[in-house]
């Protein structure tokens, strides 16, 4: 089995069938879908995540949406932090492009963070990976990372379980931005705090 066919099986129609076949099994089917996708990043997140919210109602499908993914993209830091020794990745970390990407991440924090990790179509593994690498502090990369990710389902929840609603009302779309700067500007509070004490 290729990515393309594992792409193709993981439509909203089928995630809804998939979600459906396993119901006995609660919220851990939507949750599960959404943290392995921190691993495997070409799977639709916002197809799993419009599925869950479908399947379970708006609440409870961000809910566990954001579990999963918040839970995988810790999962990946922790296992990147560990493997951050290893004899390969010390090479890999030396090369100018990773290098500098690193430092970039590093000196900008939190604020960096949780708004790469609002955006639907940042490649997160790719900044947890990055982040993990580069040895941010993980009490400021938490944070970022499990708010930005509530932005960041919610709104794919949100748009995805009623997206007429935003073509009728687009000071919705206005609502979620503010929100947004909102978060990023706590963020970056909590952020100087830390580097005060």
């Amino acid at each position: 089995m290729n990515w393309e066919s594992l792409k193709n099986m993981l439509t909203e129609e089928k995630i809804m069938q998939l979600l459906s076949q396993y119901e006995s099994l609660g919220p851990l089917p939507g949750i599960f879908m959404t943290f392995i996708e921190a691993f495997l990043p070409i799977l639709p997140l916002f197809a799993i995540v419009v599925g869950n919210a479908a399947a379970y109602g708006l609440g409870l499908g961000f809910l566990y949406s954001w579990l999963g993914t918040s839970l995988g993209a810790t999962s990946l830091f922790l296992l990147f932090r560990k493997l951050s020794n290893v004899p390969f990745m010390l090479r890999f970390v030396q090369r100018p492009k990773v290098s500098n990407g690193m430092k970039w991440i590093h000196n900008h924090g939190f604020g960096t963070i949780f708004l790469l990790s609002c955006f639907p179509f940042t490649p997160s593994s790719l900044v947890v990976i990055v982040a993990a690498l580069s040895r941010m502090d993980k009490w400021v990369f938490l944070p970022a990372i499990i708010s930005g990710k509530a932005v960041m389902v919610f709104m794919m929840a949100f748009v995805g379980y009623d997206i007429m609603s935003f073509v009728r009302q687009p000071w919705k779309f206005l609502v979620m931005l503010v929100v947004i700067l909102i978060l990023w500007l706590l963020g970056k509070k909590v952020e100087n705090r830390m580097h005060r004490d």
